[in-house]
């Protein structure tokens, strides 16, 4: 039943759209190859989560590079979590240090397109806050208020303001996912603090690219009509 209703909003978001958009759904990120969840952790593989950033998957075993990469004009409509259950005490400790509610948004990127500027990346658009506390165990899909407009070349990232169990690691080093954090930034405890992008047209450098881990997250994107016959003579 729940499916049913998420393709029924998804539909009626895709007719909402202006008449120059598709029907066809597209599904961002997703792959065949199942990714394992890290809470509860043990004393030998801990509760881990994506905190405080901006991040996309660059390639996630299983899938083509780049994922995340809109390659035509379009709308984002939606966007799909797979969400780890960590345990009270992990819950608390999270919330202490990184801030409460657990949450999560889409942000739509422009990167730069020369040597020294392509680790660079605006904010363009983003989606509005979803709080995911209640769903941690399960995998949530997020409709959002309003299709948000995307164009070729843009990157479609995930945006943790606090934290969120969505983070699989020990994974093989064919996945990678990029971060909002300059490069002297990646390890903790610099990379604790906040880089999570949050003001439209903010710059930040994705200097961090973080091997064995994925990102769990898929966006549901809808890419506009493609004229594909020519015109009578």
């Amino acid at each position: 039943m729940k499916r049913i209703l998420l393709l029924t909003f998804v539909l009626a978001a895709a007719l909402a759209l202006p008449s120059s958009a598709s029907a066809r759904i597209i599904e961002l990120g997703s792959v065949a190859d199942a990714a394992s969840l890290n809470c509860p952790g043990t004393t030998e593989a801990p509760c881990v989560a994506a905190v405080r950033m901006t991040g996309y998957q660059g390639r996630a075993s299983g899938g083509p590079k780049n994922p995340y990469y809109i390659r035509r004009d379009g709308h984002l409509v939606a966007f799909t979590l797979q969400l780890a259950k960590p345990t009270a005490e992990e819950i608390n400790f999270f919330n202490d240090n990184f801030g409460t509610p657990s949450m999560a948004r889409v942000s739509v990127l422009r990167r730069g397109t020369t040597r020294k500027t392509r680790l660079d990346h605006r904010l363009i658009r983003q989606s509005q806050r979803f709080e995911l506390d209640r769903y941690f165990g399960s995998k949530p899909t997020f409709v959002f208020d309003r299709p948000i407009p995307v164009k070729e070349g843009n990157w479609i990232a995930i945006t943790v303001p606090t934290w969120a169990p969505l983070l699989s690691t020990n994974l093989a080093r064919t996945n990678w996912w990029r971060s909002s954090r300059p490069r002297d930034n990646c390890e903790p405890p610099r990379s604790l603090r906040q880089f999570a992008l949050e003001d439209l047209r903010e710059v930040a450098q994705f200097g961090c690219t973080y091997h064995a881990a994925r990102l769990l997250y898929t966006v549901t994107y809808i890419p506009s009509n493609r004229v594909t016959n020519e015109a009578a003579g």
